[in-house]
């Protein structure tokens, strides 16, 4: 079955970096929607944010504002394995983030569809940051 594995997650200092991993399993390396959400600390499941998506496999990437030019997803085919590297951290990005992949297509795949689609996550990984 679809495995994902966050890592990465850390305590870190205003202004610090990140760089979280999504090690998966299961899933093709190629035309998967995957992203990368957080879920903030007394928000309930269903209000996790999605901060960056990616199809799989060379295609569009979509940021949410609260992160565009902070956060950066990548992949690497050869390790089965989706990034975000995270810079400029700010404490209201403190959170447990998650990565997950959706069934939406190449054309479909963009942050706005929330959690929506997204039917295989990770357990977590967390992110604290603090002045």
């Amino acid at each position: 079955g679809q495995v994902l594995v966050e890592s990465g997650g850390e305590s870190v200092q205003v202004g610090g970096a990140l760089r979280l991993s999504c090690a998966f399993s299961g899933i093709s390396s190629s035309n998967n929607c995957m992203g990368w959400f957080r879920q903030a600390p007394g928000k309930k499941r269903d209000g996790r944010e999605a901060v960056a998506t990616i199809y799989t496999g060379g295609g569009p990437i979509d940021y949410a504002g609260s992160v565009q030019g902070r956060f950066t997803i990548s992949q690497d085919n050869a390790k089965n394995t989706v990034y975000l590297q995270m810079k400029n951290l700010k404490p209201e990005d403190t959170a447990m983030y998650y990565c997950a992949v959706g069934h939406w297509s190449k054309a479909q795949c963009a942050v706005d569809r929330g959690t929506r689609g997204f039917g295989y996550w990770g357990q977590g990984t967390q992110v604290t940051v603090s002045s």
